[in-house]
């Protein structure tokens, strides 16, 4: 079976909802590249570091898109929660690197108080 993945276009619809009903996005880069760029919205962040550790923190009964730098981290946290259970998690192909590619919003510089996610 294959990793679910979706482009930066299709992952910003999904997630594009003001309330929980939406996607959520899951940025699995670590504290520095998340303090250099960011996804500019609702997301939450578990960098890779500790992802096993803190994995239950995620929901079961919302959409999970995961994000990282270029696609490949995230496509392996997707495949673990996939095997641990979750039912609706996608990689989103080409990470954040896609994403700001394509014009997407995004924010840089350390994360101010308020910000964190």
């Amino acid at each position: 079976m294959g990793i679910p993945t979706v482009d930066v276009h299709e992952a910003a619809r999904r997630a594009s909802t003001e309330d929980e009903s939406g996607a959520l996005i899951v940025d699995v880069r670590e504290e520095d590249e998340v303090a250099t760029v960011r996804l500019d919205g609702v997301t939450t962040h578990v960098p890779m570091s500790g992802f096993v550790e803190r994995a239950a923190e995620l929901p079961r009964d919302r959409p999970l898109l995961i994000l990282c730098a270029a696609g490949s981290r995230s496509a392996a946290v997707t495949g673990y929660l996939l095997r641990s259970g979750w039912t609706d998690v996608t990689n989103i192909e080409g990470g954040i690197t896609a994403w700001e590619r394509a014009g997407l919003p995004v924010r840089r510089g350390p994360v101010a108080p308020g910000q964190e996610r």
